[in-house]
């Protein structure tokens, strides 16, 4: 009976813990004093750059991706574009800057592709970029990105802004990302760890790349996670650039986001492990970046861990009231660092309207939760549909 209230209580500990974090993460990056950094004064000369666009089965929306493209105001890139499982020729998108590569075989993975298309290189590249088949970008991006490799960084996470707010569904999942890009990205990094990749909007040099996950045969969503674990596990930091701008879809439909969380639920379950390793690694080795790193990858999609809190804190409340109160004041301090970022004036106001909504797009994901298992067999890859610019 002892060991059973032991786990009871060491598993309130460990999701209590993840409330607080967030605002740890604050308090961290006050204390340390850790500025935003500056560009430098003097620009090295242009790197050369691979753009690889992935896409699977749709074509509808790599015109606009390779307009964004064109308008890098940048000179020395070529850009790869993997159609897979379909047929990109008859939207002439090839010139002396694009090429459309089309395999044999449905490779049906995001690093099969990015590999294909490293294998089919025009030239020699010093740094590859990964642009989603439905981001739109910045013309300042690689621009943006050479900061952060100019400064010594081997890979950097961009920030992918949302392209559409067409629904209380796309405004909250942009909600969700920017809590993330600030928590993940720009407080983790600026704690001296180093920023989650997102899964687009990130660049690497071709080497590290290659190093990472050339040995690897990686199926189902969630390359990314085992990319920033071999990234940070080989003991480097992936720095976080929050100007290196792409447009990302947001999903607009129930439908749509079910589908698309229960393939994000699915990694999460499948490759949290990763956190222990990089927890022990970080303590044998004596490195705050692996160490800080691993707890983040610990930690279980937002809706799990809140609806585990209001769970604990009603049973608390026959159990030990005390800890209920706890409790109440742990979900207060997640709540107030959750806002932090949304208020930033640069936030649409349509994201903030659509906070009320929060118990709706929860229910959705525990749908999600429930289909997680099968994800990978439901949909291989997100459905887009919306085309217009930010």
């Amino acid at each position: 009976m002892k060991v059973i209230w032991l786990f009871w209580w060491l598993f309130q500990i460990a999701i209590g813990f993840y409330l607080v974090f967030p605002v740890g993460l604050l308090l961290l990056n006050f204390f340390t004093g850790r500025r935003k950094r500056s560009r430098p004064v003097v620009k090295k000369a242009e790197a050369d750059y691979a753009l690889i666009v992935a896409t699977y089965e749709q074509t509808q929306q790599l015109p606009d991706v390779v307009a964004s493209i064109s308008r890098l105001n940048y000179s020395n890139y070529l850009v790869y574009i993997v159609a897979d499982k379909c047929d990109a020729s008859g939207l002439h998108l090839e010139s002396d800057r694009v090429i459309v590569l089309h395999p044999e075989n449905v490779l049906a993975s995001n690093t099969r592709s990015h590999f294909f298309a490293i294998n089919h290189f025009r030239r020699q590249h010093e740094r590859l970029a990964i642009i989603d088949s439905d981001n739109l970008v910045d013309p300042e991006f690689l621009n943006e990105l050479d900061v952060c490799f100019d400064e010594g960084f081997v890979a950097v996470q961009g920030v992918r802004k949302a392209k559409n707010l067409d629904s209380v569904y796309a405004c909250l999942d942009a909600a969700r990302d920017i809590y993330y890009h600030y928590y993940d990205g720009e407080k983790l990094f600026g704690a001296g760890s180093s920023a989650t990749l997102s899964g687009s909007g990130m660049a690497f040099t071709v080497k590290l790349y290659k190093e990472a996950l050339g040995h690897l045969d990686i199926v189902g969503a969630g390359f990314d996670k085992i990319l920033q674990k071999q990234i940070v596990g080989g003991g480097h930091r992936i720095a976080f650039r929050e100007d290196a701008v792409v447009w990302d879809e947001k999903t607009s439909e129930s439908e749509q986001l079910v589908n698309q969380r229960s393939r994000w639920i699915n990694t999460w379950f499948k490759y949290f492990s990763f956190g222990f390793d990089m927890v022990f690694s970080g303590v044998k080795n004596l490195s705050w970046n692996r160490f800080l790193f691993g707890f983040v990858l610990l930690r279980p999609p937002l809706f799990i861990f809140l609806i585990l809190a209001v769970l604990f804190m009603f049973v608390d409340l026959w159990i030990n009231p005390v800890a209920s109160a706890l409790w109440f004041a742990g979900l207060l301090v997640f709540v107030a660092g959750f806002l932090v970022p949304l208020f930033d004036s640069s936030v649409d106001k349509r994201i903030i309207r659509s906070l009320t909504s929060i118990p709706v797009f929860m229910f959705y994901q525990v749908k999600s939760l429930l289909k997680a298992k099968k994800a990978n067999k439901i949909s291989v890859a997100t459905k887009h549909t919306y085309r217009k610019a930010p």
